[in-house]
């Protein structure tokens, strides 16, 4: 079981066999699996027919060249392969050779011509690929062999109709879609009908295949075709949001989004065989769906329906991830590489992906030549290994051929496979583009053709597999049952999306404050923490860390006092994985932390294997503790852990940035996903984000999370106290026990929300920062407002207000500067505002005549320009600002200014005057 944790140990790209030992250890051993030897008298064979073998290993590698793969070309393709000569390696066209053990003709032998022949339509003709440069020789043997078996191969009559009809379907809901509602830009999929034959094919393969789930990311082109036409989504829905009309019922808190964004979460019954499609909502921002889609793939490998981590199968087994790419967008975002790049490592791993390229040959309205840099717009692909199929779109069976190829190859390696599948556009970027500004030539072709599903439909005539009368009968069925969805919108009502299967019992937050007792028994505490640094008696575990780690941390536990940061959670963690809850962490170094100081992972010093002691609790354990070291990426990672968060309630997610600064790297995710996806499609996530911030003279990329940023993204009102309602949560907690109360609280609510921890860095070892176990007991739980205790009330004139590590700074100020007049205290939750928790708090001071807000960021950054008007509308208060002044980078680089700066921020808000 426990396997799942580290990932697929079958891709040949991991040089080590990645195991997860029942005792907690992740272990690495060599990869004991062998690549299948090609037997000995093959390899004789070859050698005693060693140029008619280079011949056919020339064709393997460079027949894609010269392939008849671009269904629109307007040059002709004149390249000439001097690898493909026979002559070149000593043959004449009538030579006999030998064929055995080296082409799958169903011949022994022939002649060169005859060979040339089969070559051609196995690797050069409508169909072709890449696969040489695969680093398994098992792999490159199983490739030929499929493609020069499927070369000869033909569909049954029974498939060719399945798949004629849902051209024929995709190409009638466009035209109708024109016909009554001209003017609106549908992304349709005119020229690439043929990726329903993909859909199709792929489909009826993995329903027979015992597949139970696909998880499908996809963007516009097509999106509406595939909706209507294979995922059973109602076409009144459509209609009506084509008319303007909302996509939820009133009574939920939504925006909607636009159509070409819809999704659909169907079960189809395929040859009396049960498959659910997910097709997943997406952004306008290409490509950033897929690491979205691959994270939910994963929670879905990983997680039973309860929630817990499941024993059963192996990644890819069950649930297979589909990404369909535009071919501009593939060579152009930099996600693209990054979800490559993870897709073969530890914690990230799925069992492959299936890629889809939809290649229309034109990127808004440049042309292939000019946007990108290599021959192909999936050679991305190579950077894992990955082989590609190209395949000319005008053919849907030769689609369907390259489907089953790259399924098998799926389903046998566990390996992410493209398809490049070479179409056009019928349009231009949109229905009222005129694509001939730019790409005049391009479409005096495209404008004189038929299209793909016509002329594939003349093709099954002239073959009898279905009469022209049959064809007739199709369009015509298809139009009535579209007309009569369209006469159905007037009577319209959305449909309720209750929170469904393993999301029921949860729903929206509703605009109330709610205090929600997140502490848990000492004893608890104490037994969480001193797991938490328990290890088997033969770990060698590194002598700093056994003293200033293991050792320190017991006599914290022992004494429930002085609670550092990491142990407040650990202790988190622990009881969240006590109750059933699993958690996962996530980001770059996060085993051991940026600063070295979480050590959720021990490694040992003489095997190197690691444990992870909070996954041994106790014997019943049926959750986690999943430690997931990323690459160094951002984006992609971000995405990631949003799809696993939306996917389950039961799986705490969280993200830590290197520094807090380095989150701009992954903005398209916040923007489009975690700060939005509620309000557009009713997503729920409670993905947390650890944003380590605070201005220590590190300089300009290493001081600022950019609390103003988010506090931008929220829905927070100005003019009303905030509620549980608000979009997400941004929080600075400034003790151990406020941070271990926001991760259980995350968890035990019925709702989830993003939550943005503006995370420490000084603090995670400041002995000021601590907390004792009564802060963290059954009764407490996170207080949005900290007070000043340290002041008596009556003698305050002055009340400042901070949060996080600057808080600390200035209480060390005023303790030297022996000031008696004047309270500090803390925010703790910027968003939701706590405008109640404040009110209480000021009104102790009775004389305080002075208010101010006091930050270390610059005047422009920070949270002023969104506390000042909650702060006067809502709490009732004028409040002054004292901090840096305005700066175009986050901080200064230079040591002396960032000195005096730090210098200036904490003295001088206790010198402003009224």
């Amino acid at each position: 079981m426990y396997s799942k944790l580290c990932g697929n140990s079958r891709n040949p790209l991991n040089l080590l066999r990645r195991t997860y030992h029942s005792d907690g250890v992740f272990g690495y051993k060599p990869n004991a699996r062998k690549n299948t030897i090609v037997p000995q008298d093959v390899l004789k064979r070859r050698s005693e027919n060693a140029n008619f073998y280079r011949l056919v290993e020339a064709y393997r590698q460079h027949a894609h060249k010269t392939a008849d793969i671009n269904p629109v070309a307007f040059t002709k393709n004149l390249s000439i392969q001097p690898e493909l000569d026979p002559q070149r390696y000593g043959f004449e066209s009538n030579d006999i050779v030998n064929y055995e053990g080296i082409i799958r003709c169903g011949k022994r032998d022939g002649t060169v011509t005859e060979a040339v022949e089969f070559l051609r339509e196995a690797y050069g003709r409508k169909i072709s690929a890449e696969f040489v440069h695969l680093e398994s020789e098992e792999e490159i043997e199983w490739f030929s062999q499929r493609l020069e078996e499927i070369s000869h191969e033909t569909l049954s009559d029974e498939d060719k109709r399945r798949i004629g009809a849902e051209v024929l379907k995709s190409q009638n809901f466009d035209r109708f879609l024109a016909n009554k509602f001209t003017g609106v830009k549908r992304y349709g999929g005119e020229g690439a009908e043929s990726m329903m034959a993909f859909f199709s094919e792929f489909f009826q393969l993995s329903a027979n295949d015992g597949l139970e789930q696909i998880i499908l990311a996809m963007p516009h082109r097509g999106r509406l075709n595939l909706l209507t036409g294979m995922l059973n989504f109602s076409p009144v829905k459509m209609f009506a949001k084509l008319r303007g009309m909302p996509d939820f019922p009133d009574k939920y808190q939504a925006t909607g989004d636009v159509l070409s964004h819809c999704i659909s979460s169907t079960d189809l019954n395929v040859d009396n065989k049960q498959l659910h499609i997910s097709l997943l909502y997406n952004p306008s921002h290409l490509e950033a769906v897929n690491a979205v889609s691959m994270g939910k793939t994963r929670s879905k490998h990983l997680c039973t329906k309860a929630g817990h981590y499941s024993g059963n199968g192996e990644m890819g087994e069950k649930f297979v991830n589909i990404q369909v790419h535009g071919d501009a967008a593939l060579a152009g975002q930099g996600i693209n590489q990054e979800c490559l790049a993870i897709s073969g490592a530890p914690h990230f791993e799925i069992g492959g992906s299936i890629h889809l390229v939809v290649n229309n040959q034109l990127g808004f309205t440049t042309p292939a030549a000019r946007g990108r840099s290599s021959r192909y717009s999936s050679d991305l692909a190579k950077i894992i290994s990955a082989p590609v199929i190209h395949v000319n779109g005008d053919y849907p069976e030769m689609v369907a051929k390259a489907t089953r190829v790259a399924f098998e190859y799926q389903r046998k390696f566990r390996k992410d496979i493209f398809i490049d599948m070479n179409c056009y556009r019928q349009w231009g970027h949109n229905e009222l583009d005129d694509p001939t500004f730019t790409n005049p030539s391009l479409y005096q072709i495209i404008n004189k053709r038929r299209t793909v599903p016509d002329k594939y439909m003349d093709k099954l005539i002239e073959e009898s597999v279905i009469t022209k009368d049959e064809v007739d009968k199709q369009v015509t069925d298809y139009n009535a049952w579209l007309n009569s969805h369209l006469k159905a919108v007037d009577n319209y009502e959305p449909e309720d999306p209750s929170f469904q299967k393993q999301w029921t019992g949860f729903s929206q937050a509703q605009h109330v404050v709610t205090t929600w007792d997140t502490g848990i028994s000492e004893d608890l505490l104490q037994y969480i923490g001193t797991k938490s640094v328990t290890y088997p008696q033969h770990f060698n575990i590194h002598p700093h860390l056994q003293k200033n780690y293991v050792n320190a941390r017991l006599t914290k536990v022992q004494n429930g006092q002085k609670i550092d940061w990491a142990t407040a959670e650990a202790m988190a963690f622990g009881s969240l994985l006590y109750q059933g809850y699993n958690v996962r962490i996530s980001g770059q170094d996060v085993g051991r932390g940026t600063f070295s100081h979480r050590h959720a992972m021990l490694v040992d010093q003489e095997t190197n294997n690691i444990y992870i002691p909070l996954n041994s609790l106790h014997e019943n354990q049926n959750a986690f503790l999943e430690v997931a070291n990323s690459i160094l990426s951002e984006e992609a990672v971000l995405g990631y852990e949003y799809g696993m968060s939306v996917d389950n309630p039961n799986n705490l997610i969280i993200w830590e940035a290197q520094f807090g600064d380095f989150f701009n790297g992954a903005q398209i995710i916040f923007d489009t996903f975690l700060s939005t996806g509620e309000c557009k499609w009713l997503w729920s996530s409670g993905l947390t984000i650890l944003l380590p911030h605070g201005y220590d003279g590190a300089g300009p990329e290493h001081s600022s999370a950019r609390i103003e940023r988010f506090l931008q993204l929220t829905d927070s009102k100005e003019d009303k106290p905030d509620g549980d309602d608000v979009n997400m949560q941004v929080c600075q907690p400034s003790t151990p026990a406020q941070y271990f109360h926001l991760l259980r609280r995350q968890m035990l609510r019925n709702y989830r929300k993003p939550l943005i921890v503006i995370a420490p860095k000084t603090l995670l070892r400041l002995s000021a920062a601590t907390s004792s176990y009564s802060e963290m007991t059954e009764g407490t739980s996170f207080q949005p407002v900290l007070g000043d205790i340290t002041t008596e009330p009556h003698k305050v004139n002055k009340v400042i207000i901070a949060s996080g590590k600057h808080y600390y700074s200035l209480m060390e100020s005023k303790e030297n500067l022996k000031v008696k007049d004047t309270a500090i205290i803390r925010l703790e939750s910027f968003c939701p505002f706590p405008t109640s928790e404040l009110q209480q708090e000021l009104a102790k001071y009775k004389n305080a005549n002075e208010f101010i807000w006091s930050q270390e960021e610059p005047r422009n950054m920070g949270a002023w320009t969104y506390l000042k008007p909650r702060f006067e509308n809502l709490v009732g208060k004028k409040v002054k600002y004292v901090g840096r002044e305005t700066l175009p980078a986050p901080a200064v680089g230079v040591g002396k200014w960032h000195q005096e700066q730090a210098s200036y921020v904490i003295t001088e808000p206790f010198s402003v005057d009224q």
